[in-house]
């Protein structure tokens, strides 16, 4: 596994978005509205920040409510995501998803609960 992407939680993605281009050069590589988000992923050669600005009320806007803007997550790639579940499993982890679900880009992704991943909200992705 490696890192796909940090997924960051904000109010405006499209600001965050100008921003983080003109800071550190990372373009826009995808946009898409899913699942309640506005979501935007900046190509940083190969991994990505995902910008995720709510939509409507859901885990996210909960997120920013209670957290503020921030890291909400982190994204491990896979090429086997019911192999990387099942180890999981077997190290006594926590799901939030017990099967991998549609995500962004296509994907399938699936969410490791915070409580057992060192206070880090994990996610999945299988490519």
């Amino acid at each position: 596994m490696r890192i796909d992407h940090m997924g960051v939680a904000t109010e405006n993605a499209d600001e965050l978005a100008e921003r983080y281009g003109a800071l550190f050069g990372a373009p826009v590589a995808h946009e898409e509205e899913f699942d309640g988000l506005k979501v935007v992923f900046l190509d940083f050669e190969g991994s990505y920040f995902e910008l995720l600005e709510p939509t409507e009320e859901g885990t996210v806007s909960r997120y920013l409510d209670r957290r503020g803007p921030g890291i909400h997550h982190v994204a491990l790639r896979t090429e086997d995501i019911e192999s990387a579940l099942k180890t999981a499993r077997e190290h006594g982890v926590e799901l939030i998803d017990e099967e991998p679900r549609p995500g962004a880009w296509g994907h399938d992704v699936a969410f490791l609960h915070p409580k057992s991943t060192g206070g880090v909200l994990v996610e999945y992705v299988e490519h």
